[in-house]
């Protein structure tokens, strides 16, 4: 069978990649139900977060390595690899930097996981949890040195951004 993707139009294989994207996290939205509904909610949050480390990782080191981005690079390359990441394919994000530079804040602006909960008359998924697992992993394997702290996230949403996390390059040991 030939690949359909080897001779698309770069505006068709954009189109493959966003839906790509939404498969993949509505995938993640389906494997949570389905523990949810079988384990319970704490179950399925402990679960989700052990996925979680391990799917960060390995994303962060697969943008690195697929693009050829060094490792210990700080918070520069994290800033790269975090607009890398699928979720940003189809979310809505930015990044602010500290005047000095030596804090970068990820700011979620739309969340589809949020925004699709809501339309189905359900609460906000609570991930704080979860996203303190997800992006210190990220970080991590972007370079060791980095530190994370949650500003605000679901339920606790502010001024129109669903979360916001801050990242900070500790000084090596």
């Amino acid at each position: 069978m030939d690949n359909p993707y080897e001779t698309m139009s770069r505006e068709d294989l954009l189109r493959a990649l966003g839906m790509f994207a939404k498969h993949w996290l509505a995938h993640d939205g389906c494997w949570f139900l389905a523990a949810e509904e079988r384990l319970g909610m704490e179950t399925a949050m402990e679960l989700d977060a052990a996925s979680w480390r391990r799917f960060a990782e390995a994303e962060a080191r697969r943008i690195l390595e697929t693009f050829g981005m060094p490792g210990l690079a700080g918070l520069e390359a994290l800033a790269w690899a975090l607009a890398h990441r699928m979720y940003a394919f189809i979310n809505e994000q930015h990044l602010e930097w500290s005047e000095d530079r030596r804090e970068l804040t990820f700011v979620m602006d739309r969340c589809r996981v949020q925004e699709t909960r809501r339309r189905k008359g359900l609460p906000d998924f609570p991930c704080r949890p979860v996203g303190e697992v997800e992006f210190q992993a990220f970080s991590t394997a972007v370079d060791p040195r980095i530190r994370v702290q949650c500003r605000h996230c679901p339920p606790d949403a502010k001024g129109g951004q669903y979360c916001a996390w801050t990242f900070r390059l500790e000084d090596a040991p």
